[in-house]
Protein backbone atom coordinates (compact mmCIF):
# COMPACT_ATOMS: atom_id res chain seq x y z
CA UNK A 1 0.00 0.00 0.00
CA UNK A 2 1.68 3.04 -1.07
CA UNK A 3 0.55 5.70 -3.61
CA UNK A 4 -2.69 8.03 -2.93
CA UNK A 5 -5.99 6.64 -4.95
CA UNK A 6 -8.20 9.17 -3.64
CA UNK A 7 -7.31 12.50 -1.88
CA UNK A 8 -10.23 14.70 -0.54
CA UNK A 9 -9.65 17.83 1.13
CA UNK A 10 -11.89 20.04 3.15
CA UNK A 11 -14.62 18.91 1.07
CA UNK A 12 -18.37 20.42 1.66
CA UNK A 13 -21.26 19.25 0.15
CA UNK A 14 -25.07 20.21 0.02
CA UNK A 15 -28.34 19.35 -0.68
CA UNK A 16 -31.44 20.90 -0.46
CA UNK A 17 -29.52 23.88 0.37
CA UNK A 18 -28.34 22.96 3.66
CA UNK A 19 -24.54 21.87 4.29
CA UNK A 20 -25.12 17.52 4.85
CA UNK A 21 -20.67 17.07 4.78
CA UNK A 22 -18.57 19.78 6.19
CA UNK A 23 -15.00 20.02 5.92
CA UNK A 24 -14.15 16.21 5.13
CA UNK A 25 -10.27 15.49 4.74
CA UNK A 26 -8.89 12.38 4.05
CA UNK A 27 -6.84 10.11 1.57
CA UNK A 28 -7.49 6.06 0.47
CA UNK A 29 -4.08 4.31 -0.04
CA UNK A 30 -4.17 2.08 -3.36
CA UNK A 31 -5.21 -1.72 -1.80
CA UNK A 32 -6.47 -0.87 1.49
CA UNK A 33 -10.03 -1.37 3.06
CA UNK A 34 -11.49 1.55 4.71
CA UNK A 35 -15.13 1.86 6.27
CA UNK A 36 -16.80 4.75 7.30
CA UNK A 37 -19.12 4.37 10.29
CA UNK A 38 -21.38 7.01 11.84
CA UNK A 39 -25.19 7.68 12.78
CA UNK A 40 -28.38 7.39 10.10
CA UNK A 41 -28.58 10.62 8.73
CA UNK A 42 -24.36 11.69 9.09
CA UNK A 43 -24.04 11.98 5.52
CA UNK A 44 -22.09 8.81 4.00
CA UNK A 45 -24.48 7.91 1.72
CA UNK A 46 -23.91 11.41 0.34
CA UNK A 47 -20.10 11.56 0.69
CA UNK A 48 -19.62 8.28 -0.97
CA UNK A 49 -22.04 9.03 -3.85
CA UNK A 50 -19.80 12.81 -4.30
CA UNK A 51 -16.30 10.77 -4.35
CA UNK A 52 -17.81 8.32 -7.28
CA UNK A 53 -19.04 11.46 -9.01
CA UNK A 54 -23.12 11.00 -8.64
CA UNK A 55 -23.40 14.15 -6.69
CA UNK A 56 -21.87 17.90 -7.04
CA UNK A 57 -19.76 19.32 -4.17
CA UNK A 58 -19.69 22.85 -3.58
CA UNK A 59 -16.44 23.39 -1.92
CA UNK A 60 -13.04 21.62 -1.35
CA UNK A 61 -11.56 19.10 -3.66
CA UNK A 62 -11.54 15.71 -4.86
CA UNK A 63 -8.82 13.29 -6.77
CA UNK A 64 -9.60 10.33 -7.94
CA UNK A 65 -6.73 8.13 -9.71
CA UNK A 66 -4.63 11.64 -10.63
CA UNK A 67 -8.20 12.75 -11.81
CA UNK A 68 -9.47 16.26 -9.93
CA UNK A 69 -13.57 15.95 -9.90
CA UNK A 70 -15.28 19.37 -11.23
CA UNK A 71 -17.82 20.54 -8.79
CA UNK A 72 -20.96 18.93 -11.04
CA UNK A 73 -18.83 15.31 -10.06
CA UNK A 74 -18.46 14.49 -13.93
CA UNK A 75 -16.14 11.87 -14.45
CA UNK A 76 -14.28 10.99 -17.71
CA UNK A 77 -15.26 7.35 -18.51
CA UNK A 78 -11.66 6.20 -18.41
CA UNK A 79 -11.52 6.87 -14.67
CA UNK A 80 -15.22 6.12 -14.40
CA UNK A 81 -14.19 2.46 -15.50
CA UNK A 82 -11.73 1.68 -12.98
CA UNK A 83 -14.50 2.18 -10.29
CA UNK A 84 -17.52 0.12 -8.95
CA UNK A 85 -20.24 1.36 -7.24
CA UNK A 86 -23.02 -0.62 -5.14
CA UNK A 87 -25.93 1.30 -3.57
CA UNK A 88 -27.63 0.55 -0.35
CA UNK A 89 -30.66 -0.05 -2.54
CA UNK A 90 -30.38 -1.83 -5.99
CA UNK A 91 -33.99 -2.69 -7.38
CA UNK A 92 -33.65 -5.41 -9.92
CA UNK A 93 -37.33 -5.73 -11.99
CA UNK A 94 -38.34 -9.46 -11.50
CA UNK A 95 -40.26 -9.47 -14.22
CA UNK A 96 -37.38 -9.05 -16.24
CA UNK A 97 -35.69 -12.30 -17.49
CA UNK A 98 -31.99 -12.04 -17.00
CA UNK A 99 -30.01 -14.84 -16.02
CA UNK A 100 -26.97 -14.24 -13.78
CA UNK A 101 -24.44 -15.02 -16.97
CA UNK A 102 -26.51 -12.43 -19.22
CA UNK A 103 -26.72 -9.69 -15.88
CA UNK A 104 -22.57 -9.96 -15.57
CA UNK A 105 -21.87 -9.89 -19.48
CA UNK A 106 -23.37 -6.32 -18.96
CA UNK A 107 -20.90 -5.09 -16.88
CA UNK A 108 -18.16 -6.07 -19.71
CA UNK A 109 -16.78 -3.21 -21.07
CA UNK A 110 -16.30 -2.66 -24.93
CA UNK A 111 -12.78 -4.17 -25.09
CA UNK A 112 -13.63 -6.85 -22.90
CA UNK A 113 -13.43 -10.40 -24.01
CA UNK A 114 -16.93 -11.60 -22.61
CA UNK A 115 -16.79 -15.29 -23.20
CA UNK A 116 -13.51 -15.66 -20.84
CA UNK A 117 -14.25 -12.54 -18.08
CA UNK A 118 -17.78 -13.45 -17.23
CA UNK A 119 -17.15 -16.93 -16.74
CA UNK A 120 -13.67 -16.21 -14.78
CA UNK A 121 -16.08 -13.35 -12.51
CA UNK A 122 -18.18 -16.27 -11.91
CA UNK A 123 -15.97 -18.49 -10.88
CA UNK A 124 -14.28 -15.98 -8.61
CA UNK A 125 -17.80 -15.13 -6.72
CA UNK A 126 -18.14 -18.84 -6.56
CA UNK A 127 -21.51 -18.24 -8.39
CA UNK A 128 -20.52 -20.55 -11.32
CA UNK A 129 -23.54 -22.70 -10.12
CA UNK A 130 -26.27 -20.00 -11.04
CA UNK A 131 -25.35 -18.98 -14.50
CA UNK A 132 -28.60 -19.79 -15.92
CA UNK A 133 -30.74 -18.56 -12.64
CA UNK A 134 -32.69 -15.54 -13.00
CA UNK A 135 -31.88 -12.86 -11.59
CA UNK A 136 -35.15 -12.58 -9.47
CA UNK A 137 -34.62 -16.41 -8.45
CA UNK A 138 -31.68 -15.68 -6.16
CA UNK A 139 -31.00 -15.37 -2.29
CA UNK A 140 -30.14 -12.16 -0.75
CA UNK A 141 -26.89 -13.47 -0.44
CA UNK A 142 -26.51 -15.15 -3.89
CA UNK A 143 -27.32 -11.58 -5.56
CA UNK A 144 -24.60 -10.03 -3.66
CA UNK A 145 -22.43 -12.43 -4.93
CA UNK A 146 -23.41 -11.79 -8.59
CA UNK A 147 -23.25 -8.22 -8.31
CA UNK A 148 -19.70 -8.42 -6.90
CA UNK A 149 -19.10 -10.32 -10.35
CA UNK A 150 -20.71 -7.37 -12.08
CA UNK A 151 -18.54 -5.18 -10.56
CA UNK A 152 -15.57 -6.83 -11.14
CA UNK A 153 -15.51 -8.44 -14.50
CA UNK A 154 -13.42 -6.26 -16.22
CA UNK A 155 -10.37 -4.64 -14.18
CA UNK A 156 -11.24 -1.95 -11.66
CA UNK A 157 -8.97 -0.40 -9.21
CA UNK A 158 -11.90 1.02 -6.65
CA UNK A 159 -15.26 -0.68 -5.36
CA UNK A 160 -17.09 1.46 -3.16
CA UNK A 161 -20.57 -0.24 -1.30
CA UNK A 162 -22.96 1.16 0.72
CA UNK A 163 -23.76 -1.41 3.61
CA UNK A 164 -22.92 -4.33 1.26
CA UNK A 165 -24.35 -6.80 3.69
CA UNK A 166 -27.91 -5.04 4.44
CA UNK A 167 -30.77 -7.62 4.82
CA UNK A 168 -28.20 -10.54 4.75
CA UNK A 169 -28.39 -13.39 7.58
CA UNK A 170 -24.84 -13.71 9.72
CA UNK A 171 -23.91 -16.58 7.84
CA UNK A 172 -23.95 -14.81 4.43
CA UNK A 173 -22.59 -11.79 5.24
CA UNK A 174 -19.27 -13.20 6.56
CA UNK A 175 -19.20 -15.28 3.02
CA UNK A 176 -19.28 -11.91 1.09
CA UNK A 177 -16.60 -10.17 3.61
CA UNK A 178 -14.24 -13.35 2.72
CA UNK A 179 -14.86 -12.99 -0.91
CA UNK A 180 -14.19 -9.05 -0.63
CA UNK A 181 -11.19 -9.94 1.47
CA UNK A 182 -9.92 -12.29 -1.47
CA UNK A 183 -10.80 -10.12 -4.10
CA UNK A 184 -8.61 -6.99 -2.46
CA UNK A 185 -6.21 -9.20 -2.33
CA UNK A 186 -5.85 -10.92 -5.46
CA UNK A 187 -6.71 -7.95 -7.49
CA UNK A 188 -5.27 -5.61 -5.56
CA UNK A 189 -8.16 -3.52 -5.40
CA UNK A 190 -9.01 -1.17 -2.99
CA UNK A 191 -12.17 -1.06 -0.99
CA UNK A 192 -14.31 1.77 1.03
CA UNK A 193 -17.50 0.45 2.28
CA UNK A 194 -20.10 1.99 4.55
CA UNK A 195 -21.49 -0.31 7.30
CA UNK A 196 -22.54 -0.73 10.89
CA UNK A 197 -20.99 -3.83 11.26
CA UNK A 198 -18.38 -2.57 13.96
CA UNK A 199 -17.43 -6.10 14.53
CA UNK A 200 -16.63 -6.83 10.83
CA UNK A 201 -14.70 -3.58 10.98
CA UNK A 202 -12.41 -4.49 14.11
CA UNK A 203 -11.64 -8.07 11.74
CA UNK A 204 -11.47 -6.55 8.43
CA UNK A 205 -10.81 -2.81 7.81
CA UNK A 206 -7.34 -0.89 7.95
CA UNK A 207 -8.91 2.39 8.72
CA UNK A 208 -12.01 3.78 9.65
CA UNK A 209 -13.88 6.98 9.06
CA UNK A 210 -16.26 8.17 11.49
CA UNK A 211 -18.80 10.54 10.10
CA UNK A 212 -21.15 13.42 11.23
CA UNK A 213 -21.63 15.37 8.95
CA UNK A 214 -17.82 16.56 9.79
CA UNK A 215 -14.99 13.64 10.69
CA UNK A 216 -15.23 13.41 14.23
CA UNK A 217 -11.90 10.59 13.92
CA UNK A 218 -10.21 8.89 11.40
CA UNK A 219 -7.28 6.16 11.85
CA UNK A 220 -6.85 2.42 12.53
CA UNK A 221 -9.89 0.36 14.25
CA UNK A 222 -8.13 0.00 17.35
CA UNK A 223 -8.26 3.50 17.67
CA UNK A 224 -11.32 4.78 16.57
CA UNK A 225 -13.37 1.99 17.56
CA UNK A 226 -12.94 2.97 21.00
CA UNK A 227 -15.18 3.26 23.83
CA UNK A 228 -14.63 7.16 24.17
CA UNK A 229 -14.16 7.94 20.13
CA UNK A 230 -17.62 5.56 19.80
CA UNK A 231 -19.35 7.60 22.49
CA UNK A 232 -18.67 10.72 21.05
CA UNK A 233 -19.81 9.69 17.48
CA UNK A 234 -23.22 8.07 18.41
CA UNK A 235 -23.71 8.56 21.95
CA UNK A 236 -23.37 7.14 25.51
CA UNK A 237 -26.27 4.75 25.09
CA UNK A 238 -25.49 3.52 21.36
CA UNK A 239 -21.77 2.38 23.09
CA UNK A 240 -23.71 1.17 26.12
CA UNK A 241 -25.60 -0.96 23.72
CA UNK A 242 -22.71 -2.18 21.30
CA UNK A 243 -20.59 -2.65 23.80
CA UNK A 244 -22.84 -5.31 25.60
CA UNK A 245 -23.26 -7.38 22.16
CA UNK A 246 -19.64 -6.85 21.47
CA UNK A 247 -18.45 -8.75 24.65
Amino acid sequence: MTADLLEVNDLCIERAGHEVVSGVSFALQSGSDTAVIGPNGAGKSTLVQALVGLLPHHGGSIRLLGHTLPRSGRLPKAIRDQVAYLPQKLLLDGRFPLSVSEFVRLGCSPCCNHRQAVPAALVRLQVSHLRRRLLSELSGGELQRVLLAFCTVHPRKLLVFDEPRTGLDPQAAVQLQELLQQLRLQEGLTILQITHDLSMVRRSSDWVLCLNRALCCQGPPEHTLSREELERLYGRDYVLYEHSHHH
